[in-house]
């Protein structure tokens, strides 16, 4: 149904919370998804978020507007769930390629209106330290200025490969590279956020 295919060779596995949900075959839940199987769709949402909050969050600087444009990623997925198919193309990397497209609106449209900066941002911290909390948020605005000094595609990877935490085969997938060439823009882009952190 809507081209999905039951290839065993193209079947990939999620792996959710432990005790939360069980291991399901990722086609199977896209099928339940695409005939708005409630639990299918819930399952994928939590199965993917933090992974998505965390690319959006490193490529906007500001955790709150990360939030809701994430939110926005997987309302438009559940949207056009129905038009996903299995050719050549993951679908976590059919997530991403939606969150980059609201990110690239997200900068479009963020000239119109105030911006809170990333280091006044609440942080997620165990810590009840003022000072400790502080400092991380420099750490964390550092970095996220640092990057933006990066080429576009140096920049991709870092998120990709660091915020939300994809192999080298995953985010070749979402930029549509060949592996070498996902790591040889990886090397690059951590030697040059070296020398930008060296001088900071």
């Amino acid at each position: 149904m809507h081209g999905v295919t039951t290839n065993a060779s193209s079947t990939l596995k999620i792996q959710l919370a432990p005790g939360s949900y069980q291991v399901q075959d990722e086609q199977s839940l896209i099928r339940r998804a695409q005939q708005r199987d409630q639990e299918a769709l819930t399952q994928l949402y939590e199965a993917n978020f933090d992974r998505i909050y965390r690319y959006v969050a490193l490529k906007i600087g500001d955790r709150f507007e990360a939030e809701d444009i994430t939110q926005q990623v997987f309302i438009n997925a559940i949207e056009s769930i129905s038009r996903f198919k299995w050719q050549g193309t993951s679908f976590s990397a059919w997530l991403y390629r939606i969150a980059h497209n609201q990110i690239v609106d997200y900068l479009r449209r963020k000239t119109k209106r105030p911006m809170v900066p990333l280091e006044k941002a609440a942080t997620k911290s165990s810590s009840d330290d003022p000072s400790k909390t502080a400092e991380l948020n420099m750490d964390i605005a550092k970095v996220a200025e640092a990057t933006k000094r990066l080429t576009k595609a140096q920049q991709e990877v870092i998120s990709l490969r660091f915020a939300s935490e994809l192999s080298i085969a995953e985010a070749a997938e979402v930029m549509r590279k060949s592996e070498g060439a996902i790591k040889a823009l990886q090397h690059s882009a951590i030697l040059s956020l070296r020398k930008i952190l060296a001088v900071e």
